[in-house]
């Protein structure tokens, strides 16, 4: 086998001749006057008018016949023939090209449209212009290539190779354009908020650290989207969302990344009972654009987002799969049942911490349905309102399915006397090694203080995205962390 820098040679000496023919390899303007798809739906047009165009893309397919060549020529979305014929571009010409072209140029062809004798629309090149010559030959092995790593590693060669990839990316963007619209339709109002924090906050999640230079101050990426978002509510905005990165420095899983795209809306005057309604109309619409209807079948399971959703009461199943009342359990028990159900925890978690990891051992697995995991207890969730009729819980729903929380909402807690106290509970906690839970941020604080309405909050990210797609949530990011390629890998990687 030849290694690939050999081909690159070859390659570079074709570009060099070109150039010294004075022919520039990577021009900065196309003569395009039709997609490849265009030329298509017109080409009965097209051809009875003789009428001359320009299609231009990379070249996927060269098969040469003495004095003529057919190529395949590609713009990612369709594909179309080119017919080269000496007679036609001049002897001089045409042996320039055929000698210099190489799978993976893009080109742009000039000329009229025809049928071949078998029937397949085809265009006479009168005229060929390189847009792009390409320096490396696409291996072999990416096509039907079906190692995820590899695939994931060299996305850009993923993407050009396998249209199944394409199609789920263009997916994702109709999967964010939907709930943008759906918000915008209610008077939601799309905001930014920044990535670089004083103090991360919003979520139990260890954040990136980086540094500010110019004000010379450590500053942290941002884990939530949540606090900035309430402080406009305070400043008078009643409908606000954002679209955007957010950064946890945890562990990869099927469901998990670093840094991920989330969404987040708040919404004055309504609580966690007006999100139930509205975030159940959302992800069956969601599901209607992707997938052509609200019965979604993946994990094993089909559920139907249109149908009449399930509420669970957090208490009742934790009880049911758990074996322990929340309403009488004592911390030692808890940590008693973390320990002897084989649950990796820090010695020093508290008593939420203990209560997630078990409710996410034998409780989330279980709720299977469209539903609405309600009323969790007030440890679990520190920026959530309190139950009016049950103090210990809070009005928190999670939106469940196939096993897995797919988002999450609550009635805002609004009261900057309690929210202290939660943050100093939960700086307690960091003191004692919890490196998750949440600080003490006095700026927000502030803020409650000068008044913030009653309001509902709700959070969701690209796992509903992975989910409704059937696939890990890595392999449904562009460009995913991965860890640096070996020597040897990266050696096998350029062999054809």
């Amino acid at each position: 086998m030849r290694r690939l820098d050999e081909q690159q040679s070859v390659r570079l000496q074709k570009k060099e001749a070109l150039e010294r023919k004075g022919i520039d390899p990577y021009p900065a303007r196309s003569a395009r006057t039709h997609s490849i798809e265009s030329a298509l739906s017109e080409f009965e047009a097209l051809s009875q008018e003789k009428k001359e165009v320009t299609i231009a893309g990379r070249v996927i397919q060269i098969r040469a016949h003495g004095g003529s060549t057919f190529l395949t020529l590609s713009d990612g979305d369709s594909a179309f023939q080119v017919y080269l014929k000496k007679n036609e571009l001049g002897s001089d010409l045409y042996e320039q090209w055929i000698h210099t072209i190489d799978i993976g140029d893009f080109f742009d062809f000039s000329g009229t449209m025809f049928r071949t004798k078998k029937g397949e629309p085809t265009l006479l090149a009168t005229r060929m212009v390189i847009l792009s010559k390409s320096l490396l030959p696409i291996p072999e092995q990416y096509y039907g290539l079906k190692d995820t790593e590899t695939r994931l590693r060299k996305r850009y060669l993923d993407l050009l190779a396998n249209r199944e990839t394409r199609a789920l990316f263009e997916k994702k963007s109709v999967f964010w354009q939907t709930i943008r619209t759906f918000l915008l339709e209610r008077s939601f109002l799309e905001v930014e908020t920044p990535v670089l924090e004083s103090i991360p906050g919003g979520a139990d999640a260890k954040p990136f650290t980086t540094y500010y230079d110019a004000l010379d101050e450590n500053r942290y990426l941002r884990i939530s989207l949540e606090l900035p978002l309430k402080r406009l509510l305070v400043g008078g905005f009643e409908r606000v969302f954002e679209i955007g990165r957010i950064f946890r420095n945890e562990g990869i899983s099927p469901e998990h990344l670093q840094d991920y795209t989330q969404m987040e809306f708040y919404w004055a005057y309504a609580d966690y009972e007006d999100l139930m309604v509205l975030t159940k109309t959302l992800y069956a619409q969601i599901a209607e654009r992707l997938h052509g209807t609200t019965r979604v079948s993946t994990h094993g399971k089909t559920v139907d987002f249109g149908s009449e959703w399930q509420r669970y009461d957090y208490f009742e199943e934790f009880k049911n799969r758990v074996g322990l009342s929340l309403e009488s359990a004592t911390p030692d028990q808890l940590r008693e049942k973390v320990r002897g159900s084989g649950i990796d925890l820090d010695r020093n978690a508290g008593k939420g911490k203990m209560i997630d990891a078990l409710y996410k051992k034998f409780v989330r697995p279980t709720l299977v349905e469209p539903g609405f995991l309600l009323d969790p207890p007030v440890e679990v969730e520190p920026l959530a309102k309190r139950h009016p009729t049950k103090p210990d819980r809070v009005q928190r729903m999670q939106i469940m399915t196939w096993g897995t929380e797919l988002g999450k909402g609550f009635s805002e807690l609004n009261d900057p006397v309690d929210q202290r106290k939660r943050f100093e509970e939960q700086m307690k906690l960091r003191e004692a090694g919890d490196d998750e839970a949440q600080r003490l941020d006095e700026d927000f604080l502030e803020a409650l203080e000068y008044g913030m309405p009653p309001a509902a909050g709700f959070g969701m990210s690209e796992r509903f995205f992975a989910y409704l797609m059937d696939k890990p949530v890595r392999e449904t990011v562009l460009f995913p962390p991965l860890r640096k390629e070996s020597s040897e890998e990266k050696d096998h990687d350029r062999i054809s």
